[in-house]
């Protein structure tokens, strides 16, 4: 006798039913992130094939673990987001014709205008998420390829991710099937609606910038949960929002970034 075999990644149908104030400003370097224009610039200056040390191909654990100790070089000290990314193989989420650039420090294009962010910054979000907490429930907004959607799910227990560009919905669909992963659920829809049906989160992470943090996510925050997100148009940097109450969220203004644009509605 045979049963249904769950197919991965889990969609969001597979699950049963069921005022602000400003904190402390801190400044720190300048980071240059996500945008498709300077993916395309990422891809024309590394266009050879770019080798790991001692030869290892692109593909390889040890590549892998390169970056990984180049994420610590670069100041992210969480061990846990560290492990995480040394587990989810970041070169079956870019493009064929990328592989050979899958581990290097720079953004790459996905397609329809969008891109992988560099590994530093999807680290240094992550920690500052995760906040040496436990996580139980994650909200993405903004699946793209799948890759961060898949890191988290290697340090939460329930990953919700949601992308409004249905292309790159099946794309992530594509790129995590192999993986398996049984806490991780995609959703095609509106990220700025978040999911209600399924809140509170206690992170909520958005690969993609806004002029402000929409309402309905704030209000999806648990008590005592961390939402990080890049703000702003022309001048973005990181916003890490913490509900501290019912009606009370502490914001605090991190470093100047540049993402692709938090846009309404589903294409």
């Amino acid at each position: 006798m045979t049963g249904n075999r769950p197919r991965f990644p889990l969609p969001l149908s597979s699950l049963a039913s069921k005022s602000h104030r400003s904190g402390d400003i801190s400044r720190t370097p300048l980071v240059s992130v996500a945008t498709p224009q300077t993916a395309t610039q990422n891809v024309v200056q590394h266009r050879h094939p770019v080798q790991s040390h001692a030869g290892m191909p692109m593909v390889s654990d040890a590549v892998r673990r390169a970056m990984v100790a180049r994420l610590a070089r670069q100041g992210v000290n969480d061990t846990v987001v560290l492990s995480a990314m040394g587990i989810v193989p970041r070169h079956q989420f870019v493009e064929p014709g990328l592989i050979n650039q899958a581990y290097i420090d720079a953004s790459l294009p996905i397609g329809y205008q969008q891109t992988i962010s560099q590994p530093f910054i999807v680290a240094r979000m992550i920690e500052l998420m995760r906040g040496a907490r436990t996580l139980n429930n994650v909200l993405e907004i903004g699946t793209g390829c799948g890759y961060q959607a898949a890191v988290l799910a290697n340090l939460c227990q329930h990953v919700y991710s949601i992308e409004r560009i249905k292309p790159l919905h099946e794309l992530a669909k594509n790129n995590l099937r192999a993986l398996r992963i049984a806490n991780l659920r995609l959703h095609y829809g509106d990220g700025m609606l978040g999911l209600p049906q399924v809140a509170p989160f206690d992170g909520i992470i958005l690969a993609a910038a806004g002029k402000q943090i929409p309402t309905a996510l704030l209000q999806q925050m648990a008590i005592g949960g961390r939402l990080i997100a890049p703000v702003g148009d022309q001048q973005q940097a990181l916003q890490l929002i913490e509900r501290t109450g019912t009606t009370e969220w502490v914001k605090s203004v991190l470093e100047e970034c540049h993402f692709v644009p938090l846009c309404s509605g589903i294409i």
